[in-house]
């Protein structure tokens, strides 16, 4: 991805690829976001940086790296709607990536605590878009987290809690702003994530069709 430059707020962000010198303060932002139990390490960037470094992307805002977006290109139908986090991302190693797949999956993004209500986090799903335009892949499929289902887990399943979401009726953090930026709920996925006390482990697969795919004839 080529590097764009932006205004948010009358301040200058930088949304580009991370680079290896960049890994020490990316796995720090990740611990910060995520948490131990959660978070990816160093070892797990410098893998995809290697195997796939135009999918992996930060965003600076004034010289400082507060946000990150990561994903690898697969064949969707090899793993299904029912695969869960570690299948899908090779346990964060992504040594599954196939540069010939057709569709890219986004397996993380984070945005450091003090800049979150500053709306960085449209610009790394921007960015992803860009990324899925310039391959010409035909989707971006996520397994979103549904961090505030487990306020109403007895009240309605995950499936009810999604829907209601997706009408608007219920706010989500993570599945409102997916909605806002195009994607679409094709189910929820039990047992995605072990240990999203939160969501209970589930997770939403959403979906956004790149307009301007074009069919790779063989």
């Amino acid at each position: 991805m080529s590097q764009v430059n932006l205004k948010n707020n009358g301040q200058e962000i930088v949304v580009r690829n991370i680079l290896k010198e960049d890994l020490a303060e990316v796995a720090a932002l990740s611990m910060r976001c995520f948490g131990p139990d959660m978070a990816l390490k160093y070892e797990h960037f410098e893998s995809q940086i290697e195997l796939f470094p135009e999918g992996q992307i930060c965003l600076e805002y004034n010289g400082k790296i507060v946000g990150t977006a990561l994903s690898l290109i697969v064949n969707f139908e090899d793993y299904g709607d029912n695969h869960s986090y570690f299948q899908i991302c090779d346990l964060g190693f992504i040594r599954n990536h196939n540069p010939n797949g057709r569709n890219l999956y986004g397996i993380e993004i984070g945005v450091h605590e003090d800049f979150r209500g500053l709306q960085l986090g449209r610009h790394l799903y921007d960015g992803r878009k860009r990324i899925c335009e310039k391959l010409n892949l035909e989707s971006i499929l996520v397994g979103g987290r549904i961090p505030f289902y487990y306020k109403y887990a007895e009240q309605m399943s995950a499936d009810e809690y999604a829907l209601e979401v997706m009408k608007g009726k219920i706010y989500d953090p993570v599945l409102t702003f997916q909605m806002k930026n195009g994607y679409v709920l094709n189910k929820v996925m039990p047992g995605y994530l072990p240990g999203d006390v939160e969501s209970l482990e589930y997770a939403t697969l959403l979906e956004w069709k790149n307009p301007v795919y074009k069919l790779k004839l063989v």
